[in-house]
């Protein structure tokens, strides 16, 4: 019995890497295999050091050439091995092999895991800091079907030895957290950085699947992994799945729309279809280059008292799903930090649509105080090459407020002048001038309070929506 002292405090006992590898490996019943392709070869060595491993591991493999990976996995189409696509046909030949070479009357109790990733770390000149995929598929029971976990991670370190240690530790803790924590998804993903510097190693993608995880919603889970500090954005895409950003954006046209969509109204579909209408009429708008996103910032999903209300932000995913949007969550309070982020994938346009609210809070000096350049410094990043505004009006006391008569602080007239003479700030025109006195919030008051009226401030299908899934409070009285 363990001895607790007077003014002992309660705290959570983390188990040591050992610990995880043994208890795995002292299970009889827990027995599969690794595949380790790429810079990936940390994660088995955790198992054979901690001992007991031979009743564990079926086999382990690391296919570090392409041409030999190819042979065993098949080739890919896009001639890229350190991604999803490749992943997921590491788990299935793995464990079909499992399957068809261990017999089940022989074994009638083993639980069969597949552990696989496919890394490429930080390259020699230290360009690229690296990323992978890794993932497993597993049971608990022996005659269930499997569930599956997939991870995407990015490096922030800048050694690659570093890098395979974060990504070996990190593997472990999946392997473990699959079987000892899968009943508990949340602690599962905050258990991944067991005994890792949290700022190593970057989660931006997540999925789980299969009975284990038939109740878990994967947009949560993306919720999670920017409330926890593990990324500063994730996407997800009309199926609710997340989808890694790199993928999405790459070389893309970007269209962002920022805002709470609580619900989405008739002032959003007027901001997406006008923004649509000027892109598509420039000479080189190209539809199968470009990307639609409805971002949602994390301070747009806190309550007063600072927390998240899960249930509204899966109104809100539900509704933009739906409607067979592209949805983004991020951590980016301020316009430049989103800029900044979509640079990293694409050098093609960007297009920030906005009402004339955002675009004065942006010329406020506050917003960059923590900046050594200041607002000169954020402004470099924002308005960067192929970066520009579309600026929905507003209404005030009866009067249309867009680019030409907005109001500025003094000292930033200029500096507006300066970007609105060079075209980055761009009026969106032929709006319907009933839809400027529609505010989501008061919207939102109408259907909690059913009140009448508020099926004529957003879309059809929105409305529809609404009423099926009772969201946002409606009742059907």
């Amino acid at each position: 019995m363990s001895i607790s002292l007077k003014g002992d405090k309660p705290f959570e006992n983390i188990p040591s890497i050992k610990a995880k590898a043994l208890r795995i490996n002292l299970n009889e019943h827990i027995y599969g295999t690794f595949a380790e392709i790429g810079a990936g070869q940390e994660v088995a060595r955790h198992f054979f050091r901690s001992g007991g491993a031979s009743g564990t591991i079926a086999k382990t493999m690391s296919a570090y050439d392409k041409a030999f990976s190819d042979a065993i996995y098949g080739e890919e189409p896009d001639n890229k091995y350190v991604s999803e696509s490749r992943l997921k046909k590491m788990l299935s030949h793995e464990v079909n092999l499992l399957e068809s070479r261990m017999d089940r009357k022989e074994h009638p109790d083993k639980m069969f895991f597949t552990y696989a990733n496919t890394v490429a770390t930080i390259d020699f000149a230290k360009k690229y800091r690296g990323h992978g995929w890794m993932g497993i598929k597993f049971q608990t029971d022996s005659s269930e079907e499997y569930s599956e976990i997939l991870i995407h991670v990015r490096f922030n370190l800048f050694e690659a030895r570093a890098q395979q240690e974060a990504l070996g530790l990190m593997g472990l803790n999946l392997i473990y957290g699959a079987y000892y924590k899968h009943n508990e998804p949340r602690k599962l993903l905050k258990y991944l950085y067991d005994h890792i510097d949290p700022g190593a190693i970057e989660i931006d993608t997540i999925n789980f699947s299969g009975p284990l995880f038939k109740d878990v919603d994967n947009r949560v889970m993306s919720l999670e992994l920017v409330k926890n500090g593990m990324t500063e954005a994730v996407m997800f895409g009309p199926d609710g799945n997340n989808i890694l950003p790199a993928r999405v954006l790459y070389k893309k046209n970007i269209l962002a729309i920022r805002g709470s969509f609580r619900p989405v109204t008739k002032v959003n579909e007027d901001m997406f279809d006008k923004s649509i209408e000027i892109m598509s009429h420039e000479e080189d708008y190209d539809e199968k280059k470009h990307l639609t996103v409805f971002e949602i910032t994390l301070s747009n999903l806190k309550t007063s008292n600072g927390d998240v209300n899960e249930l509204d932000f899966i109104h809100r995913a539900t509704l933009l799903c739906s409607l067979g949007l592209t949805v983004m969550i991020t951590n980016f309070k301020e316009y430049y930090k989103l800029a900044e982020y979509f640079s990293n994938y694409t050098h093609e346009k960007i297009v920030l649509t906005m009402g004339v609210n955002n675009l004065v809070e942006i010329f406020d000096e506050k917003y960059y105080s923590h900046l050594s350049g200041g607002i000169l410094e954020a402004f470099g990043k924002l308005f960067y090459k192929n970066l520009r505004i579309f600026l929905y009006p507003m209404k005030v006391n009866g009067n249309i407020i867009n680019s030409n008569n907005l109001h500025v602080a003094p000292r930033m007239k200029n500096l507006y002048k300066f970007f609105k003479f060079n075209n980055k700030v761009i009026d969106i025109f032929g709006f319907d001038n009933a839809l400027l006195d529609i505010y989501s919030q008061k919207v939102l008051e109408m259907i909690k309070n059913n009140e009448e009226g508020w099926e004529k401030m957003i879309p059809k299908k929105v409305t529809k929506l609404i009423k099926d899934k009772n969201l946002f409070g409606y009742k059907n009285l």
